[in-house]
C-alpha cells in the first residue's frame, strides 16, 4: 500500500504491521487470525484488504454485511510471490501500471541478490525456527517462505530435507536430525527466548553445527516472513551473511 502511494488512504492495521514505521501509530484491529467487526467498522474503511490468514470468516462476513468490500488475497510462499502480491494488490487499488513497475523491480532486486552466491560446494544446510517463547518453538520445512528464501541464498533447508513439511513442533531429536550449519530466527523471536544463550540451552540446538558454531542469523519479523517489497533487500543481506566477504 504504502510503496504504491496509498499509504494515506490506510485507516488502520492488524497488529503484524510493523512496517513502514507510519504503520505503528495507527488504530490496530487485532491479529489477523482473531479479528472482530466492531473494531475494523468502528474505522470507518470503505475497503479491507487482508489474505487468507485473516478471519475469523464470520467476521469477514459481517463486515461484507454492512456494505465495505472484503478482498482476500492468496497466501503465497515462494519469494516471487512478493511480486504477484503487489500485482494483486495494484490491481484492487487501480495501479496496475506502478504494481507492474514495482513487481519488476523486486524481480531484478532477486535477480541481482543471486547473482552474487558463489559456487562452492558443499552448500550451506540452514534452519529456520519459529519461535514465540520457550512454549512455542517450531522447525519449518517445504511450503514455507523460509525454504524459498533459503533455498534463493543457495542454501539448503534442513528442515525439509528432514522431511518437515510446513512447521513441525521443535524437537532435540528433530534439530539433531536436521544438524544445520546456521540457524535462522526472526528478531522478536530469539527475544522470546532469551537472546543468543537462551537459544543455545534450548535442548539440542547446542549440538548443532550451527549451536557449536554459534551461527545464528536474525531478521526482522515482516521482513523475512512477509515477502514484502524489501524481499530483494533480506535476500541480499542472508546471502552477504552466509558467504563471507560479500
Amino acid at each position: 500500500m504504502y510503496v504504491l502511494g496509498y499509504g494515506e488512504a490506510v485507516v488502520g492495521n492488524d497488529l503484524s504491521a510493523t512496517f513502514p514505521p507510519e504503520t505503528i501509530d495507527l488504530p490496530k484491529v487485532g491479529y489477523q487470525r482473531a479479528l472482530n467487526a466492531e473494531g475494523i467498522l468502528s474505522l470507518d474503511p470503505t475497503l479491507v484488504i487482508g489474505n487468507e490468514q485473516a478471519g475469523p470468516p464470520q467476521v469477514l462476513e459481517q463486515v461484507r454485511d454492512a456494505g465495505v468490500p472484503v478482498v482476500i488475497l492468496a497466501d503465497e510462499t515462494s519469494i516471487d510471490g512478493a511480486a504477484r502480491k503487489v500485482v494483486m494488490v495494484g490491481a484492487v487499488l487501480g495501479a496496475r501500471d506502478r504494481a507492474a513497475e514495482l513487481a519488476e523491480q523486486i524481480g531484478a532486486e532477486i535477480a541481482g541478490a543471486r547473482e552474487l552466491i558463489p559456487d562452492r560446494t558443499p552448500m550451506p544446510r540452514i534452519a529456520f525456527i519459529y519461535a514465540r517463547g520457550l512454549g512455542i518453538l517450531f522447525l519449518a520445512g517445504r511450503e514455507t517462505v523460509s525454504e524459498s528464501l533459503i533455498t534463493a541464498a543457495g542454501g539448503v533447508d534442513a528442515g525439509a530435507e528432514a522431511g518437515v513439511t510446513d512447521f513441525a513442533p521443535l524437537t532435540a531429536e528433530g534439530l539433531a536430525a536436521a544438524n544445520p550449519d546456521w540457524l535462522i530466527l526472526t528478531e522478536d523471536g530469539l527475544e522470546s527466548v532469551g537472546g543468543l544463550e537462551g537459544l543455545l540451552a534450548i535442548p539440542g540446538v547446542a549440538q548443532t553445527a550451527a549451536g557449536r558454531e554459534r551461527r545464528v542469523l536474525t531478521f526482522d519479523d515482516l521482513g523475512f516472513l512477509g515477502l514484502t517489497p524489501r524481499v530483494g533487500t533480506v535476500l541480499r543481506s542472508l546471502i552477504a551473511s552466509l558467504y563471507e566477504g560479500l
